[in-house]
């Protein structure tokens, strides 16, 4: 081997790169596509990354995308011209005859980026070697960590069905324990929905409470309910919970198994088994999804617009905003500005999409300085613009959660602090820990 090897031009293709520009710049289908298979870093030449950069903060944003708008923005930011000036961006749009391929141009893009992170890797190795830092074990070790790395990098996750790795699901299970459609969405809360006429298209929907309050469980009631008991498609979005996790809640809930039961080696009864068996096809069929992975507010809308445009969405769940970021190229000023971004971001992407997007949300410690610990909109924690943006905020109360011998034990308020198009109320429901689910007083 010779240091010749390292002088050639590494994998790129800037044909590819202009055309994937372009039709992000003629077609915000073409847009949707790219940003789910590349986010900027892929490009090999610097000017392309930053338009990349440039159209999809303006995407992250609502904004319109096209050479006049994205030069207007490169401008404002000082780096038109450091990418060639308004006329490189329309020689961009005038070199793609169709916006139909920019999706195949980026695998082309992500491909070749890869394969220079190898070349890069490998060098890194080679120099190792050379320079002998270390014994031959530690190399070893480095190159398994630096290609396990490089492997991870790969973003090739999607929404996964409830149901479509059911059998697998109920294999580890098994081997565990051995070892009325309306234009609203349907909460499952008949007060509620009689409140709110159900979560409506375009809304953006905040329920907000303190830790172990019983969020993610009354978010999961609401996709249940869409999904499961109305069959009408839902995206949910845990960026905590393991699908594993989320399916043990939805069944625990659905077919009253207790939680634990499902999580305990030889927890589950015969009954649970029966009820497991009876519950199994009707939420293996359910349109419900799942993302685990780690997300950005862009990443998600992209991926939502896609469901879409395919069987169908009627709902968005985010669990939940603190672990999600913008997904914004440039560094904001502090949190409090990327939440209000993101908020608006939500905001915006609910409308566009015409469904009811649900975020959850922490508190901060305001309730727990009263003497009755109860929430109000304004403890929203990281910023104001939440409460802003919102057209519903829902804030999760439980005495017991304080005072377990109170005597409203098993009780929670679901407390409609803001509600844009109606007026505002407690509702109380019962919550039903053990099956990981709320219910509507008469059910308990």
């Amino acid at each position: 081997m010779t240091d010749a090897g390292f002088e050639r031009t590494p994998p790129q293709d800037f044909h590819a790169e202009q055309a994937v520009l372009g039709g992000m710049m003629m077609s915000k289908e073409a847009l949707t596509d790219v940003v789910e298979i590349l986010n900027g870093t892929e490009f090999y030449r610097p000017a392309h990354a930053t338009i990349f950069r440039a159209i999809t903060d303006m995407f992250a944003k609502g904004e319109t995308v096209d050479p006049i708008t994205v030069s207007g923005y490169l401008a404002k930011s000082g780096d038109l011209v450091k990418v060639g000036d308004r006329p490189y961006l329309h020689t961009l749009v005038s070199a793609v005859p169709t916006a139909a391929n920019a999706e195949y141009y980026a695998g082309i893009i992500r491909e070749y980026a890869q394969l220079r992170s190898v070349i890069q890797v490998g060098t890194h190795l080679v120099q190792m070697g050379y320079a002998a830092e270390g014994d031959a074990a530690e190399i070893f070790d480095a190159a398994n960590t630096e290609l396990g790395a490089a492997a991870a990098a790969r973003d090739d996750s999607r929404a996964t069905a409830i149901g479509e790795d059911f059998e697998q699901y109920l294999d580890d299970l098994e081997a565990f324990q051995r070892e009325g459609r309306s234009k609203g969405v349907p909460t499952g809360f008949t007060d509620l929905d009689s409140l709110t006429g159900g979560l409506l298209p375009g809304q953006m929907v905040i329920v907000a409470g303190r830790p172990a309050m019983g969020k993610s469980t009354l978010a999961l009631d609401f996709a249940r309910s869409c999904a499961i008991k109305h069959g009408r498609p839902a995206a949910f979005f845990s960026l905590e919970m393991s699908r594993r996790e989320v399916q043990n809640r939805v069944m625990s809930a659905q077919a009253r198994i207790a939680l634990h039961h499902l999580r305990m080696q030889d927890g589950m009864t015969d009954e649970d088994w029966y009820r497991f068996a009876e519950t199994t096809p009707r939420v293996t069929a359910a349109p419900l999804h799942i993302y685990e992975t780690e997300q950005t507010l862009m990443s998600i809308k992209a991926k939502c617009r896609r469901l879409k445009q395919g069987e169908g969405l009627d709902l968005v769940v985010i669990d939940y905003l603190q672990l999600l970021t913008a997904g914004l190229s440039h560094r904001v000023e502090n949190r409090q500005v990327e939440v209000a971004t993101m908020s608006r971001g939500i905001k915006v992407m609910a409308k566009e999409l015409g469904v009811p997007v649900v975020v959850l949300s922490q508190l901060n410690r305001g309730p727990e300085q009263r003497t009755d610990k109860k929430p109000t909109k304004s403890d929203l924690r990281e910023s104001g613009a939440l409460e802003q943006d919102a057209d519903i905020v829902i804030l999760l109360h439980r005495e017991d959660a304080y005072e377990k011998e109170s005597p409203r034990a098993g009780e929670a308020d679901l407390i409609v602090d803001k509600h844009r198009n109606g007026s505002e109320a407690t509702i109380t429901v019962a919550f039903q820990g053990h099956y990981s689910r709320f219910v509507d007083m008469a059910q308990s």
